[in-house]
């Protein structure tokens, strides 16, 4: 099934171009592969391809027009896909509109610089936590949230992860007893998984109104 990933390359416009990884989740190993020798992630030595296409990409190029850089058939195998997605795209219109809360694992922002931030994703959907909710939105129903890092290793990153599964089953039991209404889950939710990233880590949450809340942040 992979462990999937979205990525976001800022452009010099200050937008992004949006691609996929499908292994990319996998320990959020792609923080420390992307970087300005290996734009997208691969083992090659001489990526000067994907330099330029990247470069060409950050200047405004579109998705239909990356073919021709992707035509030789010995071009190494690189763990994002070249082919972005999406191009010309703002930060809170991929989290609200293309982040798939269930399905993507995981969400990296690499910078003009290649500074990589790596973001988990956390589902609200709590359709498998409750015998009451038949469905619940997968695209901008989440939270993204930063995780901590000692020797390019995430710490607490299963921690959290299963605290928020355990989070999950707990207000599902009271969508099922009539405590919470599907909208005091939701605020529920967003309180106690704030409390649990505390000040530590960075913890984002589309909101519909201005896409990102800012629910704690990492100044260090």
């Amino acid at each position: 099934m992979g462990h999937r990933a979205l990525v976001a390359y800022e452009r010099t416009d200050g937008q992004y171009t949006l691609h996929y990884s499908h292994w990319g989740a996998s320990n959020l190993k792609l923080k420390h592969r992307i970087s300005a020798e290996s734009p997208f992630g691969g083992d090659d030595t001489d990526s000067t391809w994907a330099k330029q296409l990247l470069a060409e990409l950050a200047d405004g190029l579109k998705a239909d027009a990356v073919d021709g850089y992707l035509a030789d058939e010995d071009r190494p195998s690189t763990v994002v896909e070249p082919k972005p997605r999406a191009t010309g795209l703002t930060l809170d219109e991929i989290v609200a509109d293309h982040l798939d809360y269930l399905h993507h694992e995981a969400f990296f922002v690499v910078s003009t610089t290649f500074e990589v931030t790596a973001y988990r994703t956390l589902w609200f959907g709590l359709q498998y936590d409750s015998e009451t909710v038949e469905q619940g939105e997968t695209i901008g129903n989440g939270a993204l949230a930063t995780v901590r890092w000692y020797d390019g290793e995430p710490v607490g990153d299963g921690h959290l992860q299963g605290q928020f599964a355990a989070l999950k089953d707990v207000v599902g039991d009271m969508l099922d007893k009539g405590v919470f209404t599907p909208s005091t889950a939701r605020q529920y939710l967003k309180r106690k998984l704030a409390e649990r990233v505390g000040d530590r880590q960075e913890l984002l949450i589309p909101t519909g109104e201005s896409p990102f809340e800012k629910a704690s942040l990492n100044h260090s």
